[in-house]
């Protein structure tokens, strides 16, 4: 059965006024375009509504509270009972090409992918370090994963990311969807599920879109508090797929030697911010000792823990 026939697009949205010409122009440019483009708005108070429906694009409209990372891309999923593969996009992923979604979906020819991802390619304004990351995490060789894959790139396996990827739907659905109520990891987490159930997961190196983002030093600590409290709360991940530190260690080894060639004035910075990710991990992996308004104030997203 060919992927293409039943396609669906859906993209989270909250005041994305401003970037919304370039991410609409990059969506209408895929060819073939995708059956079905969902917007699920989390009450912006910009024109963000009004431009997914000046679009054509179907608008579901949430309160901004009742936003959850699992749980809102899983009600799109069961709005979606028609769709075979079903994309996500953030609202500030650039498609880079016409072919985009295309080459991504292709990979769901071979039954056994339960996912796929693209390469995120850092934005034309982006800082050495911005721009790293993105090539450190998505590199420019393609690679079909399995549960054995374990053995070789251990954490690194169930890598993937929502703001750019697609599931087969009946796959997603088998391992129970998206979980809800969590503060940050969904796709990890389905990942993980995915491949314990015998899928396979495709990063396709081809299918290509801009997205990064230049964290601040305190956006940095938050953020791994973040992943912290995922390993604390998901502790079979670790368990199952492996300890986080060597890919710690290879990611600081590969940052030093690429600002070297790009701009060495920024090695300190590169040093302070290691620094305070390691201490934003350990604190968010010992969240249960710290009180709601302490974890409020460390994460990237105070509003999970009112």
């Amino acid at each position: 059965m060919d992927p293409h026939t039943s396609v669906a697009v859906v993209v989270p949205t909250l005041n994305a006024a401003q970037l919304w010409p370039s991410f609409h122009r990059a969506l209408v440019a895929q060819i073939p375009q995708p059956r079905r483009i969902i917007v699920i708005d989390s009450s912006s108070t910009d024109r963000t509504a009004q431009l997914a429906t000046d679009a054509g694009y179907e608008l579901y409209s949430i309160a901004q509270t009742d936003f959850d990372h699992g749980g809102t891309r899983q009600l799109a999923i069961e709005l979606l009972s028609d769709a075979r593969v079903v994309v996500f996009l953030s609202q500030d992923t650039m498609l880079a090409a016409p072919d985009a979604l295309s080459q991504l979906v292709d990979r769901f020819a071979d039954p056994h992918v339960g996912a796929a991802y693209g390469r995120q390619l850092p934005r034309h304004e982006a800082t050495p370090i911005e721009a790293h990351a993105r090539y450190f995490n998505y590199p420019g060789t393609s690679e079909l994963r399995d549960l054995s894959s374990r053995d070789r790139l251990g954490f690194k396996a169930i890598f993937i990311s929502n703001s750019f990827a697609a599931y087969r739907r009946d796959a997603l659905m088998s391992v129970g969807g998206f979980p809800k109520n969590v503060l940050f990891g969904e796709d990890t987490i389905t990942a993980a599920k995915l491949l314990k159930a015998n899928w396979k997961i495709a990063y396709v190196a081809e299918a290509r879109a801009y997205h990064s983002h230049a964290y601040t030093w305190t956006e940095e600590f938050k953020r791994y508090f973040d992943i912290g409290v995922l390993h604390n709360r998901e502790a079979w991940l670790l368990k199952e797929f492996g300890q986080t530190t060597a890919e710690g260690r290879r990611f600081v080894g590969s940052e030093i030697s690429y600002l070297l060639s790009k701009d060495w004035s920024l090695i300190p910075s590169a040093f302070i911010r290691t620094g305070l990710k390691l201490l934003g991990y350990r604190l968010g992996r010992r969240e249960h000792r710290l009180a709601a308004s302490t974890k409020r104030r460390l994460s990237m997203q105070p509003s999970y823990w009112s």
